[in-house]
């Protein structure tokens, strides 16, 4: 499945956008969006799925995500019945948080923080404890307690240890806004075809560059090559099906857009660190 684009819309009187969600249930929903997202899960235990990362999560997971890097919860099961599953949910923009940090150089030690999340990052108990309660408590207190509460803990995740880096690949937006623009288009082209072939002409058409020009700006915004950025999603909806499906290996490769399963089963490895089958034993011998 391709990722969707999500537009995240900011109201006139905010800054950023805080969210929170309390459902019955949380459907997997694969997208993207170029702001970055700091997540709270709450009451809910279930898979989560960022980039080429496929994990289980639980009550107080705390994950902090970089733009565009492919994402979704699917809830399996409630801590505490009855009630919700529920995520506390932060959005807010590159510049924005550029901005405060250009203006404000007490705030310098959140920008290695932003740096790391374009692999998305997961935190530890020990951090979670600091900010769990505040996080929970924000949609109860005014606006401009809520900025200077999340800058708070911005901070702090910045000084955890027990932090931890999700996907293999990541993604970082250009300080150039045209670059930006070109970047969003290019990889929401590439989201969306992933599974099929994809060719550098189309590409530089969509961004108005030439093919090395293209190269250049891709390799500097996802510290990849065009072809390991596909692969990288090609594993990823590989690890997505292997965790929900019985689909064959052979109708999985075929699914996201390997050649052949022995590719797969190659590409993999080197992803992974494992064979596909290893990696769905994983999630075979979970209660």
């Amino acid at each position: 499945m391709e990722p969707w684009f999500e537009a995240v819309s900011v109201p006139a009187d905010r800054s950023w956008l805080l969210f929170d969600r309390r459902l019955p249930e949380f459907p997997f929903n694969w997208h993207y969006h170029p702001e970055f997202e700091l997540t709270l899960t709450l009451n809910s235990a279930g898979m989560r799925f960022v980039g080429d990362s496929v994990e289980s999560y639980g009550d107080g997971d705390l994950v902090l995500l970089g733009p565009n890097l492919p994402h979704a919860w699917q809830s399996q099961a409630l801590i505490e019945t009855p009630g919700v599953h529920r995520a506390v949910v932060c959005w807010f923009t590159r510049d924005w948080i550029e901005g405060l940090i250009a203006l404000t150089p007490e705030l310098t030690a959140i920008k290695p923080l932003l740096e790391e999340s374009g692999h998305g990052i997961c935190f530890g108990e020990a951090e979670l404890v600091k900010v769990r309660e505040r996080l929970a408590m924000l949609h109860e207190i005014a606006p401009e307690q809520q900025i200077l509460t999340l800058l708070g803990i911005l901070v702090d995740l910045s000084r955890a240890s027990d932090r931890r880096p999700l996907s293999s690949g990541e993604t970082s937006a250009s300080t150039v806004p045209r670059d930006r623009a070109r970047m969003q288009r290019v990889l929401s082209h590439i989201h969306a075809h992933y599974t099929g072939a994809i060719s550098i002409k189309p590409l530089s058409e969509i961004a108005h560059l030439s093919d090395s020009q293209l190269q250049r700006l891709f390799k500097r915004s996802t510290r990849m090559t065009i072809s390991q950025y596909v692969g990288q999603l090609r594993v990823g909806g590989a690890c997505r099906l292997l965790a929900q499906t019985d689909r064959s290996l052979a109708r999985i490769a075929e699914a996201v857009g390997f050649s052949d399963a022995a590719h797969f089963s190659r590409q993999f490895r080197a992803a992974r660190g494992m064979t596909p089958g290893d990696y769905r034993r994983q999630f075979l011998k979970q209660p």
